[in-house]
């Protein structure tokens, strides 16, 4: 039988179609872009709070076409801000990424860093310190550094937010850029660890000067603020009052607090997560991220619910409409991703570094216990000390309810460190005020519950944490501060929300199966079938993957 020219092209382009669809189908399935969303400072409580005052494209859309993983807690201690978004990423905790809070000393040499400070990298997009960063202090890597060496480097990776933490840590060691917010000029910025100069699409972007734009809008709130029911009134003494203004209250006039050389105001604002959310779009669209062959992924974090909830609390109208904002802000971005890398093309993720607890005030107001604080733990124990061995402060700080010792002074003047412990647990655990001590040198005689153990080991490093850790009883602060804190082992610092949407995950479900803050990047590394980091030790949650995109 004879072919025609014409017969044998048909042919020929049908057998190479059929060869390169045979190509595409036995690529491995993956995401076109991850997207990793913290919400820093969010209670768990704040995904149903407030959720009747949502709308549909925002936290509603995670939770009805997503998976959300209801019980889900961190499982070191402190929760802060630098361990939190190092833990998400590694799936790692303290004791072993080695990042044991925004900052810590190196009892080694006595050397007290930034959690992501490195004097020997240089700022880009600013003449500023600010710029002076990078992930130098974590030990280990990240699901975007395992993406990396899984594509041979073909993916891209950015990490993006206000605090330069919430960027750099997320991103990892590997990653295409991190860029951060420096308030005082209005800028997003990186440095010389990532890239020389900035790329031309984010120098555009600063010449908007959106921070200018989005103050001079003011802030008042989103509906009547009749309707905030949620909330306590308007104006209490336990709100904090921000610089240039007599009281707490709506509206806000921003415009008249920042000044043409320092746009820090809008770190305290909901238009801090507006900013961010038009960076994020012009990095996806003028990286081309989810474009590819290969999965990008992008991390970014919002700060301003940080900064809010610090200043005024959880109970306070600016915080209930800085998630009605918030939400708005996720349904626009959710919307961009629709059109830009496709609904299905993506997984999305979000969660928090760490929760907020109620201002002792209000407690009090309320009839709730609080644990006041009135004695100075730290004056005693260095008293106690200096009257035993003879030298002053040895004890060089309580931060993060940890006891450190001046390690230099100890080895200076030949005295027995252990003996040092030995006297200050004697007085801690005699003091009414403390409700657990652990010397870390002598876990095993603890009698402190095996969960909390548990925390209390994760984030033990023995050069960047402090010798004996404390535990307070629940709500144990000042009576007299204003606004919130957090860094304790109780649910409301230690539960997070955890919402899973897009590809390669259920549809519409829920569990409240006790999961943890490490059990997210083994999940990250399920769906993208590459290693999980190197210092992981969670779990994939197989209850949020769908088997039919895997």
């Amino acid at each position: 039988m004879k072919f025609s020219r014409y017969t044998f092209l048909i042919s020929f382009v049908l057998f190479m179609g059929y060869q390169l669809h045979a190509q595409d189908t036995d690529r491995v399935p993956r995401p076109k872009l991850v997207v990793g969303i913290m919400v820093d400072q969010m209670r768990a409580d704040y995904l149903y709070r407030y959720y009747d005052r949502y709308g549909e494209g925002g936290f509603k859309r995670m939770l009805k076409e997503g998976f959300s993983n209801d019980n889900t807690y961190i499982n070191h201690i402190p929760t802060v801000t630098g361990i939190g978004h190092s833990t998400v990423w590694t799936g790692s905790v303290p004791a072993i990424h080695g990042i044991t809070g925004n900052s810590f000393t190196f009892n080694s040499t006595g050397d007290r860093t930034n959690c992501v400070g490195d004097e020997a990298v240089d700022p880009v997009g600013t003449e500023s310190s600010a710029g002076k960063r990078s992930p130098t202090h974590l030990m280990v890597t990240t699901v975007g550094d395992e993406l990396k060496l899984a594509t041979n480097f073909r993916s891209k990776v950015i990490g993006i937010s206000l605090k330069d933490r919430g960027a750099i840590l997320p991103a990892g060691h590997s990653a295409d850029a991190a860029y951060w917010f420096q308030s005082k000029e209005g800028k997003w910025i990186t440095s010389t660890y990532y890239m020389d100069q900035l790329p031309q699409w984010v120098t555009q972007f600063n010449g908007q000067n959106r921070a200018k734009q989005y103050l001079d809008q003011d802030w008042n709130t989103l509906y009547d603020i009749s309707t905030y029911k949620q909330s306590t009134e308007d104006d209490v003494v336990w709100e904090g009052k921000p610089s240039g203004k007599d009281s707490p209250t709506f509206p806000y006039e921003l415009s008249k607090m920042y000044k043409e050389d320092d746009y820090g105001v809008i770190y305290n604002t909901p238009y801090g997560n507006s900013i961010l959310v038009d960076f994020a779009k012009e990095a996806i669209d003028k990286e081309q991220l989810g474009q590819g062959e290969h999965t990008d992924l992008l991390a970014i974090s919002f700060s301003s619910t940080d900064g809010i909830g610090h200043r005024y609390g959880p109970n306070s109208i600016e915080i209930e409409d800085t998630y009605l904002r918030l939400d708005q802000d996720l349904e626009d971005f959710f919307n961009y991703l629709d059109e830009k890398v496709g609904e299905g093309n993506y997984t999305v993720f979000l969660t928090a570094d760490h929760g907020a607890e109620h201002n002792s005030q209000f407690l009090k107001a309320n009839k709730i216990k609080v644990n006041p604080i009135e004695s100075s733990i730290q004056k005693d124990l260095n008293a106690l000390l200096a009257k035993e061995f003879r030298v002053e402060n040895l004890v060089s700080s309580l931060g993060y309810a940890q006891v450190h010792f001046d390690y230099q002074l100890i080895e200076r003047y030949g005295i027995d460190e252990q003996e040092v412990r030995d006297v200050c647990m004697k007085y801690l655990r005699r003091n009414p005020e403390v409700l657990m001590a652990v010397d870390m040198h002598n876990v095993g005689d603890a009698s402190v519950p095996e969960e909390i153990m548990i925390r209390i080991k994760n984030g033990h490093h023995p050069d960047r944490s402090g010798a004996i850790q404390l535990i307070f009883n629940p709500n144990t602060r000042s009576l007299s501060s204003t606004g919130v804190g957090h860094s304790d082992w109780n649910p409301y610092d230690a539960k997070i929300p955890l919402v899973w949407m897009g590809w390669g995950i259920k549809k519409g479900g829920r569990s409240v199966k006790q999961s943890h803050m490490i059990d997210i990047a083994p999940t990250l590394a399920s769906i993208l079938r590459i290693t999980p980091p190197n210092g992981n030790i969670g779990k994939a949650l197989e209850e949020a993957l769908d088997d039919e995109d895997l």
